[in-house]
């Protein structure tokens, strides 16, 4: 079956839905399924988009295309509304060089079925699937109807509280009372009517964008605002701003998320460009005026006031069995590490912890299942849905919130939730499209052609369920002990469902842990797997029960797992490395840091013959540590920074004179960071003594917790991973000088065997930009965070561009070579440009690089053609040939 992915959209969630598609898109199953691109532009405009864009870290790094890109000195990225774009022409020009232009009535001749991945507004509100019934194309998820009641809150409320279920109090304000009105005297009204906190809604949103608990006046103002995406900006404050503090604050505005987004209106006048606001509040400041309001060319006409309910927060995917009626999945605790349950902690592994089934009596479980079925059933849902609420002490439940289109992360509630009834993210994308055809048909449009549809694909899956024993068993290990381990259990999911979803290759998760004495091996179930970050999975090894309500409902569930898995298993199997290699092919370390990219692993499968990915022992003892790999490049003529390292017993002697020494050798600002850890954990930009003390406490801190004063000063986010350990590493700040040009880059590497040589594909690099003084986990692995270019900017001419590249990409395998890395790679470094010569600076090589979905590698690789499962592919085959099993 030809399935049209469409993502992207025009709404806020645009970013998720882009990452979701691509999720979608590399998840479903290549025995039944030929997936297509249909990216929606932020205009609304359908492009069939080239398969390699949709592994960028966000739609920014690839539209606007570059070369219709203003200029913009300080780098900020737009999206397509920021162009002025002057007329029919000019918009085809820019398509063309993304992908292809596709009209509405071109769609039936592409596709057999439209897979919805869109989000929000125009995608998620039955404007989409509208259209789609007029040109008679099956699509999945909720009908018309019910999508178009999914997306607003209000209308929502409505309903729900007309079929009795229990909502807050609340009220719609339009904003037209609002701007007539004194904002203080109706906060105050509102305070007499719902007390503190109260809950400000944006009502057409999703992801909780323009969500605010308010606790005060203050917070209500601003939340008010923050709802109708309008910002009062200080002006007086702006004047004493730096530069780097500008780009900041314009960049917090101009988030589609968490900010304004462009267009925007500056009192009455549009500005269209990052840049252009930065100009005027310069020019509005410098005539003395003391404050503006920013409002959105795309903003709310009303707010939603909650009242706020105290209790636990849950969110439940209902989705329909085989006769057609809604089945509840087990509901998911949400626990928050702050009020709101925001973009960040949805989407990052490791910044929230979610709990299924929820902490509560079965009985009171019985009763959200039940209540979520019911609103199912009563506001007419399709398919599936997400339906949120809270459950008070006395067992009220309330529910709010409910979507037609859930977020497809891999670590989103629609596949975590599904893996509990025994279904991987393949085989449930399989199940939400077989079950989507069935709902079209039981519309009552196109019977005929829909019924020899769901014959061809019911067809295809019970041969695709056939074909498991044919193929080579890969073992996944996942997880570690280290600050990486959130990381490096998201990269092992990715790579375990990339496996999936192939015809050639049958994964295994498996989970290490223990300590670097002796490593624990367990084979997990694909329900523990998918739990939400490393702690969650060692926790549910450690108790290692299963709740006896998810046998229930999986045995309810029991007519769809056979259909697409057959029988279906949840225990949790200890492994030794011996039994490993008896049992699989392959293992693929998907470990990051200690133990993974130090050699211990390696060493442990070199003894039983079975072949692995990456570098093998000796080279991976080297990069492991950062100091002893810079001492080698250096001494064989690469550039790197001046660095040394800080030992704990020599701090705890004499701290002073071991500072004033550090300060002899080096410049502030330095940088402080682990030399034996990646991932970004605990690398600072160091500018005083004082800084570097807090960070030494904190690195050699006698405990687990992390030493309050020490977070203040370094200014450490709340939940940020900071390793201990015995020594870190200190090094010189790599800056421009007197360059033309300067940048960071990270670039990957592939190896293969040619004549039992090894032979070296090194991909175009990416720009790392930082949004802040060194690149943040967000922006290496969280989708739609992390801004990168490939391939970088060395030029702005385009030939000197390619040269200055291939002498960058020279230095990188010469790297490689020194280091004998094998398998692939990521190197970062700093290039410095000059007229008559270029330098790259390494920073750090990793052997193991992170396998996110978002993560740049997986971008380079597609500019030389790899899509990211053929590149795990050709890792492999590298592997087995390198090293093949003994028969």
């Amino acid at each position: 079956m030809r399935i049209g992915i469409f993502f992207g959209g025009q709404s806020r969630e645009r970013e998720i839905s882009f990452a979701g598609g691509r999720t979608v898109y590399d998840n479903l199953d290549k025995s039944i399924f030929e997936p297509l691109l249909i990216f929606v532009d932020s205009l609304g405009n359908f492009i069939q988009l080239d398969w390699h864009l949709a592994y960028k870290g966000t739609i920014r790094d690839f539209y606007p295309p570059v070369d219709f890109l203003p200029p913009s000195p300080n780098g900020f990225q737009v999206y397509l509304e920021s162009i002025d774009i002057k007329d029919d022409t000019t918009l085809n020009d820019i398509i063309s060089k993304i992908g292809t232009r596709i009209e509405p009535h071109q769609l039936s001749r592409m596709m057999d079925m439209a897979f919805l991945a869109l989000h929000g507004p125009y995608g998620e509100d039955g404007n989409l699937q509208g259209l789609l019934e007029w040109y008679n194309i099956p699509y999945t998820g909720a009908g018309i109807l019910p999508s178009a009641i999914g997306v607003n809150k209000v209308v929502q409320k409505q309903l729900l509280q007309s079929n009795n279920f229990n909502i807050p109090n609340y009220k719609v304000i339009d904003k037209h009372t609002i701007d007539n009105s004194d904002i203080d005297e109706l906060s105050k009204d509102l305070q007499k009517q719902f007390g503190f906190p109260m809950v400000v809604k944006a009502p057409n949103q999703g992801s909780s964008i323009g969500v605010t608990i308010a606790k005060d006046i203050s917070q209500l103002r601003e939340g008010i605002n923050r709802a109708l995406f309008k910002k009062a900006v200080d002006l007086i404050s702006w004047k004493s701003f730096s530069a780097f503090e500008k780009k900041s604050f314009i960049a917090r505005i101009v988030d589609i998320r968490e900010g304004i987004g462009m267009p925007l209106y500056l009192e009455s006048e549009i500005i269209q460009h990052p840049e252009e606001l930065w100009h005027r509040l310069d020019e509005l400041a410098a005539e003395n005026i003391a404050s503006v309001m920013l409002t959105s060319t795309n903003s709310e006409e009303e707010l939603l006031i909650e009242q706020f309910i105290p209790g636990k927060e849950f969110s439940c995917i209902v989705i329909q069995n085989e006769d057609g009626a809604p089945l509840a999945l087990p509901p998911t605790e949400i626990i928050k590490r702050q009020d709101i349950f925001d973009y960040r902690a949805k989407y990052l592994p490791g910044i929230s912890r979610k709990e299924t089934p929820i902490n509560l009596p079965d009985s009171q479980i019985e009763a959200i299942r039940e209540e979520c079925e019911r609103l199912f059933k009563d506001l007419h849902f399709d398919v599936y849905a997400r339906i949120d609420g809270f459950i008070q002490e006395d067992g009220k439940i309330f529910l709010n919130d409910p979507n037609t289109t859930s977020g497809m992360l891999p670590s989103s509630f629609f596949f975590h939730q599904a893996a509990e009834i025994g279904l991987n993210p393949s085989k449930f994308l399989s199940y939400i499209i077989r079950t989507s055809l069935k709902a079209r048909i039981r519309a009552g449009k196109q019977n005929h052609r829909y019924q020899h549809l769901l014959q061809r694909l019911d067809k295809a899956i019970k041969e695709s369920a056939q074909q498991a024993d044919e193929k080579i068993t890969v073992a996944v290990i996942m997880g570690g002990f280290s600050s990486e381990r959130h990381i490096s259990v998201e990269s092992g999911r990715n790579i375990y469902e990339k496996l999936a979803s192939s015809t050639k290759y049958l994964p295994i998760p498996i989970f290490l842990t223990g300590d670097e004495s002796k490593h624990l091996l367990y084979q997990l179930p694909v329900n523990i797997m998918l739990k939400d970050n490393a702690d969650d999975i060692k926790e549910k090894i450690e108790k290692n029960y299963r709740h006896p309500l998810l046998d229930s409902i999986a045995h309810e569930a029991r007519a769809i797992t056979e259909k697409y898995v057959g029988a279906v298993g949840f225990d949790i199997l200890p492994l030794t490395y011996e039994a490993l290699a008896k049992k699989v092919d392959f293992a693929f370390i998907a470990l990051h840091g200690r133990p993974g990219e130090d050699g211990a692993v390696q060493k442990e499968l070199d003894q039983y013959h079975l072949p692995y990915n990456g570098s093998g022992v000796e080279s991976s003892q080297i990069t492991i540590n950062k100091f002893e790999t810079n001492k080698i490049l250096r001494e064989h003529g690469l550039l790197v920074a001046n660095h040394r390292l800080v030992y704990q017993e020599e701090f705890e002697h004499d701290a002073e004179t071991l500072l004033d020494e550090i300060e002899a050798g080096f410049e502030y600002p330095l940088i402080a960071k682990p030399a034996d850890d990646g991932c970004s954990s605990a690398v600072k930009k160091i500018k005083n003594r004082q800084e570097l003390m807090a960070f030494a406490q904190q690195i050699f801190r006698p405990g687990i917790e992390l030493l309050e004063h020490e977070c203040r000063v370094l200014n450490l986010k709340e939940n940020e991973e900071f390793p201990q350990k015995k020594f870190f590493l200190i090094e010189s700040l790599i800056a421009k000088d007197d360059a033309l040009h300067f940048l960071e880059i990270t670039g990957g590497i592939l190896t293969h065997l040619e004549h039992d040589s090894i032979a070296y594909e090194v991909f175009h690099p990416s720009e790392a930009l930082a949004a802040g003084e060194v690149l943040s986990l967000e922006e290496k692995f969280l989708a739609g965070e992390g801004q990168n270019i490939t391939p970088p900017r060395f030029d702005k001419d385009p030939v000197k561009s390619v040269a200055i590249g291939k002498a960058v990409k020279s230095e990188l395998e010469k790297v490689a070579r020194i280091l004998n890395i094998e398998g692939y790679c990521r190197i970062d470094a700093f290039v410095r440009v000059y007229e008559d010569r270029t330098e790259t600076i390494i920073i750090e090589v990793n052997s193991l690089p992170g396998m996110t979905p978002a993560t740049a590698i997986f971008h380079q690789s597609a500019l030389n053609d790899y899509k990211p499962y053929e590149f795990i592919d050709a890792i492999i085959t590298y592997g087995m040939q390198r090293n093949l099993k003994p028969a």
